[in-house]
């Protein structure tokens, strides 16, 4: 009997042996293989990344970083770079963050996770609507001052809990909530003769309200967009699709640096 269970044993102990080493090399393979295509240019094209470095000294470039971020997310590509505690080492002594994004609160629409960033990468305003107010300026401004930040987001999304109050303007909003729905309130008019769903037409509007309101505030973003310093954009998220679309209106004819002398 106990001849048996000896020759038992002896015939397992290889198999389990020989699976243990398959899946190490497994691993490794996956591993070496992992290191060698997030190096190639293939995968980054693949991928639409975009170097960090390049998108915070050009906006324009932070743009497309945005916008191949966002793609990531969408097609099930999200590689969520810098997201691990090297990289939370690496920022404990300053921040760099190459766009600044001015948007809703709703829980539905992470920043980081639509735009496929990680640490360090966005500087994020949010309250409901987007709707800023000296607290939300100081902010942009001390990020485009202090961080160096060049490019400022205004990204609005659909099913807009805010927007859909101030359409239905109700009688008496409690507490400060009618701060919100008056600061919405010009947009809803201004798209009140536009087709389709009143609620998305305000979306869309109130976020081109708000962009242009932010090339026009003195005395530091208006003066930095003017000269091409710094772009500001509107964008809006959709929470059915996960897409950013950026609003055509607030891409055409911006400004270009001032040759410097």
């Amino acid at each position: 009997m106990m001849k048996k269970l000896l020759l038992a044993v002896l015939l397992v102990v290889p198999t389990l042996v020989t699976f243990a080493q398959r899946k190490r090399a497994a691993a490794n393979s996956k591993a070496a293989e992992t290191t060698t295509v997030t190096d190639s240019a293939a995968w980054r094209a693949e991928r639409y990344v975009i170097n960090r470095d390049s998108a915070y000294a050009d906006p324009r470039v932070g743009l497309r970083k945005l916008m191949g971020g966002n793609r990531r997310f969408v097609e099930g590509k999200s590689i969520r770079p810098r997201q691990d505690y090297n990289t939370l080492k690496q920022l404990e002594n300053g921040q760099a963050p190459f766009a600044t994004i001015v948007g809703c609160s709703d829980s539905r629409v992470p920043n980081e996770l639509i735009f496929d960033q990680g640490l360090g990468d966005l500087f994020i305003i949010r309250t409901a609507g987007q709707v800023s107010a000296a607290a939300s300026y100081g902010s942009m401004e001390f990020a485009t001052l202090k961080l160096k930040t060049k490019l400022i987001v205004v990204l609005g999304h659909t099913e807009c809990g805010a927007v859909a109050a101030a359409v239905s303007n109700p009688e008496n909003p409690p507490g400060h909530i009618v701060t919100l729905i008056n600061d919405i309130k010009p947009a809803v008019k201004k798209s009140s003769h536009q087709m389709g769903d009143r609620v998305q037409n305000a979306v869309r509007q109130n976020v081109i309200e708000q962009v242009n309101n932010l090339r026009e505030l003195e005395p530091i973003l208006a003066k930095k967009f003017a000269d091409g310093e710094i772009l500001i954009v509107g964008a809006v998220y959709d929470i059915h699709t996960g897409k950013v679309e950026f609003i055509p209106e607030t891409l055409n004819n911006l400004p270009q640096p001032k040759q410097k002398s």
